[in-house]
């Protein structure tokens, strides 16, 4: 099957944090089936705070743009400069600068070292959160959502190797006509699966990457 991670306006997308260290959820008393659940949170090479609730519509429109995504999923493991971001994307610093400075203003990244270099400081960019939970509110309309979801699955089809005839890859896009309560319940059953990929993430293992989107479409799509 084809995270990040998309769901319907209103529903939650989860950016795909990359593997570390275990990390118990904590909180909340957990719900039937989910005691003692764990979940792994990247651990990148600068201080984040867990989890960021993405909600308002600048930071929506700054992570709708497929450049954008890419550099806050480049900057899921280490802080790196203008510099570095500029050559692993094949782009002018002038135009990665650019797109830095909205993210910043969206309080998405931050600058969270600095290094001298001659006579320059160089900066050094990491997120504000190891992970992010995007949802619409009542200041952003649903499509803040939707272009967040549609900048994640176009990254990913962008990192997809060539399928390859084994049992460890699946595909599939279903377009089926749902009750909102069979809906409700399959949107449940994403995030159980979702929680259970975070939780497989081993050091050791092959890399991998999981979509997930459930969503509402046009009738006639």
């Amino acid at each position: 099957m084809a995270r990040s991670n998309a769901a319907p306006a209103g529903g939650r997308v989860a950016d795909r944090p990359a593997r570390s260290p275990r990390t118990r959820a904590s909180g909340k008393s957990p719900s039937p089936g989910t005691a003692n659940e764990e979940i792994r949170l990247p651990q990148p090479d600068y201080d984040a705070v867990d989890v960021l609730v993405v909600r308002q519509p600048e930071q929506l429109k700054a992570l709708g743009d497929d450049l954008r995504a890419r550099i806050v999923v480049l900057l899921r493991e280490r802080a790196q400069s203008t510099t570095e971001l500029a050559e692993r994307l094949g782009l002018p610093k002038g135009t990665v600068g650019h797109h830095i400075k909205v993210l910043e203003r969206a309080r998405l990244i931050k600058v969270v070292r600095t290094r001298k270099v001659r006579a320059v400081t160089e900066r050094y960019y990491g997120r504000t959160a190891r992970l992010f939970l995007f949802k619409s509110s009542d200041d952003a309309d649903g499509d803040g959502v939707r272009d967040v979801a549609a900048a994640s699955l176009r990254t990913v089809a962008e990192e997809m190797l060539p399928s390859v005839d084994d049992e460890r890859t699946s595909f599939a896009v279903l377009r089926p006509r749902l009750t909102d309560e069979d809906a409700a319940r399959f949107a449940r059953r994403l995030n159980r699966l979702q929680r259970e990929l975070l939780a497989a993430d081993d050091p050791k293992g092959e890399p991998f990457g999981v979509a997930l989107a459930l969503y509402r479409r046009a009738a006639d799509a």
